[in-house]
């Protein structure tokens, strides 16, 4: 038994992902079941101790911690000078769309995507333009014909890019990114990429920041946090990673004008440990996430065939085709949950290319993944006999 087989128990915690009915099982939300890491509890309790919750700065020691990390990890030191702390990526990203466009102007996403990508773009005032991923029955890649055209547009002054990619599970590659990058630049097309998954990668593959993209440092905003990695999503907490400086002073000023770049209490001393302590911790959790990967894929294929788990080589999010079953994701989740409790994200949120797709959070204790796959069986074969 590993750490991440104890189950803690959530409730009583106003857990988002677990307010929930007694029996059902939650496998939607992008949120781990395991604690965080020992150093990083460690942290948090030394500073509880402490008593005083009062205002925080955000110390060079946290950039410092950040850049460390990433030079470690993913081979590329990030100068601190291009670091501009939020309360969080998704604040970022909608400070970011309301710096770097205009009412009424297209913001170009991938979809199926990240379903906040549209709730950031829409409450702003903007509009959302996708260049769909292409399926072809068993992964995704990127039309560059269709993308061309669309960041064409004069009306397109933004491109947010999902790196890794949530829901699919693709780990673009230094190729992919380069064409992306090329085609923005050619069109006046700054890019927004949000890489908070960027830890969760498959052994072997290489996740590749935009923002080291040299040719294309220019129009590259990178969002990057600890909170998936980590499970500190509580926290609230990320950083914006800009080279270019003019650039980086709009994304300062907006996330500064709107009051969003002043951390909590246990920000910096849980951030600071995360990245300067755990590396030991992150790589067992990887390897953890990805049998538990390979375990769904693999009692898919062999016991719930009418189903197609997508091969995903990042994130610890799973999607799954149910179009042989239903096109309607919507009514196939609710019937599942209504059936098994079994609790899972439907696809049509993360926009109409996935309709026919379901998402299973995998970043949960073995015994509960394999409760998770039996209810999934279970309800299947119910759905399939007597219909929805």
């Amino acid at each position: 038994m590993t750490e991440f087989d104890i189950i803690t128990d959530r409730s009583g915690t106003y857990s988002y992902k677990w307010d929930v009915k007694a029996g059902e099982l939650p496998m939607w939300v992008a949120d781990m079941d395991f604690e965080t890491a020992p150093a990083v509890k460690r942290a948090i309790v030394e500073r509880a101790r402490h008593g005083i919750f009062g205002y925080s700065a955000t110390p060079c020691e946290f950039f410092e911690a950040v850049s460390g990390y990433f030079g470690r990890r993913h081979g590329f030191k990030i100068p601190t000078e291009w670091m501009v702390y939020s309360n969080g990526i998704v604040a970022a990203i909608g400070s970011a769309v309301r710096r770097l466009t205009h009412p009424d102007e297209n913001v170009l996403i991938q979809a199926p995507v990240y379903n906040i990508f549209y709730n950031s773009i829409v409450n702003n005032g903007r509009r959302v333009l996708s260049s769909d991923l292409v399926y072809d029955g068993n992964g995704y890649s990127v039309d560059f014909a269709d993308l061309e055209a669309k960041l064409a547009l004069p009306q397109t002054s933004l491109m947010i890019l999902c790196n890794p990619h949530n829901p699919v599970g693709r780990l673009w590659s230094r190729e992919e990114l380069m064409k992306i990058g090329a085609l923005c630049k050619k069109h006046g097309v700054t890019v927004l990429s949000d890489e908070i998954h960027c830890d969760i990668v498959r052994r072997g593959r290489e996740y590749v920041p935009f923002f080291s993209l040299e040719e294309y440092r220019d129009i590259s905003v990178c969002c990057i946090s600890a909170s998936k990695t980590f499970n500190l999503a509580g926290l609230q907490s990320a950083v914006a990673v800009i080279p270019n400086p003019h650039l980086r002073h709009r994304i300062w000023r907006g996330i500064n004008t709107e009051e969003l770049g002043e951390p909590n209490a246990f920000a910096m001393t849980a951030g600071i440990a995360a990245f300067t302590e755990c590396d030991g911790w992150v790589d067992a959790l990887v390897d953890y996430l990805f049998e538990n990967r390979a375990l769904a894929q693999d009692y898919i294929k062999e016991k719930i065939p009418s189903l197609r788990p997508i091969e995903g080589e990042a994130t610890y999010l799973l999607w799954i085709d149910v179009s042989a079953v239903s096109e309607d994701s919507v009514a196939f989740t609710e019937r599942l949950r209504e059936l098994t409790g079994l609790y899972l994200s439907e696809g049509r949120e993360y926009g109409e290319a996935g309709r026919s797709f379901v998402r299973m959070n995998l970043a949960t204790q073995r015994e509960r993944v394999l409760d998770g796959l039996e209810r999934l069986r279970r309800g299947v074969e119910i759905i399939l006999s007597e219909g929805l």
